[in-house]
């Protein structure tokens, strides 16, 4: 077994999350939760000291980040209500003084800021589109109406075009890189790939005659940069592992990027000769700042936030001459011994069709295992071999841990990630059962107490493993899951109307009998297994209809609720798709722990 901790101890580790250089390079903004509540923070970079700038202003869910003004003086963040996702800006300056910026019907995320004028996209129109807030004049102006929306927006150097992506095309697998003047007129599509494919924006260069672009169109992705004049893109990379530009070197030489290997992230330099030579740093994953020029603090020096699935992030300050780091912001384990943490290691299966499907295995070390199958959201992300807390909850209390990255999951290319358009609740769900089934075939493990616990597509499949599948489980915990796809259509927000359930399922009309039959809620009477249901009352992506159409459908298929019935029932009054908050936190790992206590070794539903 793992080293002994308390759930509160591990739960309240300080964490710290969308570190950002400010425009001189001389501090860092990060938000940190040191004091038991997310606070914005700010580090001088020389002399290593932080201090808090915000009391409470800030959000308790940090899903967006935020940017510094190019004054350096003020910080652009997003403030929604109890988790809801309904984001305004905000503006808060170095002495604590936060004030709302831009605030409508919907939900806002800041892109960019130049010259007073703020860059953004808001679903206030319905689906997310592009707008421009005048400071001077208090105004905003919409700059552009897509049907399937806008995203990733920025202005060029001199602030007179900017750059963004939409989709045009009648493949909603597709997206494109515009750019248009910087009032939204003369947009041009450059069409650097094909149709079907992605191509993401990254960076402008300093001069403004290239963008770093990534691309999917040869399957695994690629960086490139466009070169305005010829108005062609030079491709780098061997096509060996997905990769994605990040933001041009201040230099001029090369570029950041980011390689996808086995479940690790590894960050690199590209020269532009072509030459990738990765960072050394152990084996996890590391990411730079999401806006490009916050990731640079002058001298050839670039923040990088590192961790690995026994050490918690910590924020690296790495000289890209040198190779040598210095830490900014270390790791804090309180009371527990790091050497308490289990480790994960990489594994592959075959599933029912002879694809091969890779993962991560955590040893509990108990002799026989119990074993939670942890199944990640998304679906378009990957289970990757950085610190989690609640994996290392499960192992801590005994459960062996399985990460399945079924299909659908990103970091093997596009092939991969879109084998589950058209068929949700299909192949990749079978990945999942087929990788229980080589899990119970090891001897070290207890096949009578296997758990299934997914959050939001981890909860669908949460939802669905139990009921599809329930001769595998001893148990389910189904948080913020979906289990009604009409319903999930009708009331989730409109950019995940298109972007998430048409893409991958189609006109809930024209394909209602599939919506149907890819619903967990169709076979609540299959379930024969203790089921925990958790779902936060603020949810704007998956709503609560999700979790309380599946408990009246469990009542009326005569399933009893309670402690001690077929399932239990709960809903968190305070948050929305996930919290940051930690009292949130303790309170949901102890619905889980008590859950898990009482019933893993009562595996029947009478």
């Amino acid at each position: 077994m793992t080293g002994d901790f308390s759930l509160e101890s591990l739960a309240r580790l300080p964490v710290f999350s969308r570190p950002a250089a400010s425009p001189d390079g001389e501090r860092v903004a990060v938000y940190y939760d040191s004091t038991g509540r997310n606070e914005l923070h700010v580090i001088d970079v020389g002399t290593g000291e932080m201090r808090q700038v915000s009391d409470g202003e800030v959000p308790r869910n940090v899903s967006q980040p935020f940017g510094w003004a190019p004054d350096g003086e003020r910080i652009y963040y997003h403030l929604d209500d109890a988790g809801d996702e309904q984001h305004d800006i905000w503006e808060i300056d170095l002495d604590g003084n936060a004030a709302p910026v831009v605030e409508d019907s919907g939900q806002c995320i800041l892109n960019d800021i130049d010259d007073g004028k703020l860059l953004y996209v808001s679903s206030a129109d319905g689906q997310m589109n592009l707008y421009r807030y005048d400071r001077e004049t208090e105004t905003s102006e919409q700059l552009a109406e897509y049907e399937l929306g806008v995203f990733h927006a920025s202005y060029g150097p001199d602030g007179d075009r900017m750059v963004y992506m939409s989709n045009e095309s009648d493949d909603l697998t597709n997206m494109d890189v515009y750019v248009a003047d910087a009032d939204g007129s003369n947009p041009r599509n450059l069409e650097l790939g094909i149709d079907g494919n992605e191509t993401h924006f990254e960076d402008w260069s300093a001069d403004g005659t290239k963008l770093l672009v990534s691309d999917n169109a040869a399957d695994k992705t690629r960086s490139g940069v466009y070169d305005f004049e010829s108005q062609s893109v030079e491709w780098f990379g061997d096509g060996e592992y997905v990769e994605d530009g990040v933001a041009f070197l201040p230099d001029g030489s090369g570029f950041l990027a980011l390689r996808k290997r086995d479940a690790a992230v590894v960050p690199l330099v590209y020269d532009f000769d072509g030459t990738a030579t990765e960072l050394d740093l152990p084996t996890g994953v590391a990411s730079f700042p999401l806006y490009s020029d916050s990731a640079f603090l002058g001298d050839g020096r670039v923040l990088v936030e590192g961790t690995t699935p026994t050490q918690r992030p910590a924020l690296l300050v790495y000289d890209l001459e040198t190779g040598e780091t210095e830490t900014l912001l270390e790791p804090v384990y309180g009371d527990i011994d790091p050497e308490s943490f289990a480790d994960a290691e990489y594994i592959t299966f075959e599933s029912h069709d002879g694809t091969d499907i890779g993962g991560l295995l955590y040893d509990s070390g108990e002799r026989p295992s119990k074993a939670v199958v942890k199944v990640h959201g998304g679906p378009p992300v990957q289970d990757q071999r950085n610190f989690k807390r609640r994996t290392q909850f499960f192992l801590n209390r005994g459960y062996s841990v399985l990460e399945i990255n079924y299909r659908g999951s990103i970091g093997r290319g596009r092939e991969f990630k879109d084998s589950l358009i058209g068929d949700w609740g299909g192949a990749e769900q079978a990945d999942v059962a087929e990788g229980v089934r080589w899990l119970r075939d090891k001897d070290w493990i207890d096949e009578d107490e296997i758990v299934v616990y997914g959050g939001s597509y981890g909860g669908y499949s949460a939802y669905w493993q139990m009921v599809r599948y329930p001769e595998l489980y001893t148990a389910g915990i189904a948080w913020v899951g979906v289990t009604d796809l009409h319903d999930m259509y009708e009331n989730t927000m409109p950019h995940f109307q298109t972007g998430l359930m048409e893409k991958y399922m189609g006109d809930p009309d024209e394909n209602h009998d599939l919506y149907r039959e890819r619903s967990p809620i169709e076979y609540t009477e299959n379930l024969d297994s203790p089921l925990l249901m958790v779902h936060g009352v603020n949810d704007h992506r998956v709503p609560v209809s999700q979790a309380r159409l599946f408990r009246d459908a469990l009542d009326e298929a005569g399933f009893e609720e309670g402690e001690d019935g077929d399932f239990e029932y709960e809903e968190l009054g305070e948050e929305g798709h996930g919290t940051n908050d930690i009292e949130q936190k303790i309170r949901s790992m102890e619905l889980v722990a008590d859950f898990l206590d009482r019933r893993v070794a009562t595996n029947c539903v009478s």
